[in-house]
């Protein structure tokens, strides 16, 4: 049996007033390790449209692509880690994947959402009603699945940084200086390979601290 045979297609989402180009360097790894790899432009990417609005584009994408059967793998980056979560946890999308992985999302609002009132931009504010709903069921719904949680403590966009950790899962913090340097880095896409190795079947911890060693 070919070794990438069971290797799932995976979607990836990008953040706020970005573009799937962000993710060239990744999917250009993965690709070349046997991964089929599928991304979106969310339409607008600026946070002038609420999440739930851009998760139903992640929904009808994915009923447009694959079939009914097939399972997928989903990483989220920033803004796009909370529109992948709604699709997990609002729009049946949990029955779809197996793997999740969040990089540098604002699982827990981040101060930077105060700063412009679009309605996508205020749902990602610390304590805002609609990140409270989300997080009401977070362990009851993602415990169902792999999820991988991968964050920066020198993350700038997302603050406080830790605001990325959830309780459900395994936490990887890394030493990664920018929030854009988080889907070029080598330690992330090292570690988003690995994560989509997980056995699927596999019970994760409800939380691991992967350190990595001191910056390069």
């Amino acid at each position: 049996m070919n070794k990438t045979s069971h290797r799932h297609p995976t979607i990836l989402i990008h953040g706020i007033h970005d573009t799937n180009s962000v993710f060239d360097r990744m999917s250009a790894s993965l690709i070349e390790q046997g991964w089929s790899v599928h991304s979106l432009d969310l339409i607008p990417n600026n946070g002038f449209a609420g999440i739930e609005q851009l998760a139903k584009q992640l929904a009808e994408y994915i009923s447009e692509v694959f079939p009914p059967q097939q399972p997928l793998d989903l990483i989220g980056f920033s803004m796009g880690g909370i529109v992948t979560r709604y699709y997990l946890q609002r729009l049946g999308g949990i029955k779809r994947i197996q793997r999740y992985i969040s990089i540098s999302a604002p699982n827990n609002g981040t101060l930077t959402g105060y700063a412009l009132p679009f309605p996508g931009i205020m749902q990602m504010r610390p304590a805002s009603n609609f990140l409270a709903d989300l997080n009401s069921d977070v362990e009851e719904k993602l415990s169902q699945i792999n999820c991988t949680w991968i964050w920066t403590p020198y993350d700038l966009m997302i603050l406080p940084p830790n605001s990325s950790q959830m309780p459900v899962g395994k936490q990887i913090q890394l030493p990664v200086l920018m929030h854009s340097w988080m889907l070029k880095d080598p330690q992330v896409i090292a570690t988003v390979t690995a994560a989509l190795k997980e056995p699927t079947n596999k019970k994760l911890p409800r939380s691991i601290q992967v350190r990595s060693p001191n910056i390069v």
